[in-house]
């Protein structure tokens, strides 16, 4: 961190400091670590009850559909490599980052899509919250992600937004490279746990 002195306008001089990572980066960051936690704590409860329980997947329950899935999984993959398209067109050139920001939307847009074409179909299967274990834990740990999904997709589009208004502080795409990639991460995780 390098320190200079800058005059300020009642005091004469002023000691200022130049930032490591903008703030809303490194708050991102912190909240990330926390939800890495509450997963891995979610996923180790459901493999702890898999792995006690007799007979598993539990009978008379729909299996999880693991080959669409996949392909949703790469769908969402592919999101985030358009999002690190984005971040690093920004770094070079702003405005040149619209178009890959607007590729990583409307592939994790489509990744929300399919997955509640996945929830429908299983519902209508049988696979509820209280239908078994597996439901109980299936809609708690793959819900927690969509919802992640969707806030951070949220993010995208404010982010998108403002890019497009000609102002988007490094800050603020920083946050969103930070909390999409987070989601992206997670779900191969989440798939090979909660699917296989």
């Amino acid at each position: 961190m390098s320190v200079h002195t800058l005059p300020h306008p009642r005091h004469g001089v002023r000691t200022g400091r130049s930032a490591v990572m903008p703030n809303g980066v490194f708050g991102m960051l912190i909240f990330v670590v926390a939800e890495v936690m509450l997963f891995a704590g979610f996923v180790s409860a459901f493999t702890i009850m898999r792995r006690s329980a007799l007979v598993w997947p539990p009978p008379g329950q729909p299996r999880l559909p693991v080959e669409e899935t996949a392909f949703n999984t790469a769908i969402l993959v592919a999101s985030g490599v358009a999002m690190l398209l984005a971040g690093r067109a920004f770094r070079r050139h702003a405005p040149s980052a619209s178009r890959p920001l607007v590729a990583a939307i409307g592939l994790g847009a489509t990744f929300v899509v399919l997955q509640g074409r996945e929830w429908w179909m299983l519902i209508g299967g049988g696979l509820t919250l209280t239908s078994s274990a597996l439901g109980a834990f299936f809609y708690l740990i793959v819900g927690l992600h969509g919802l992640h999904v969707i806030a951070a997709l949220g993010f995208l589009v404010y982010a998108w937004r403002r890019l497009a208004r000609g102002f988007l502080p490094p800050g603020v795409m920083g946050a969103a490279e930070v909390l999409w990639l987070f989601v992206v991460a997670v779900w191969p995780f989440l798939y090979w746990r909660i699917y296989l």
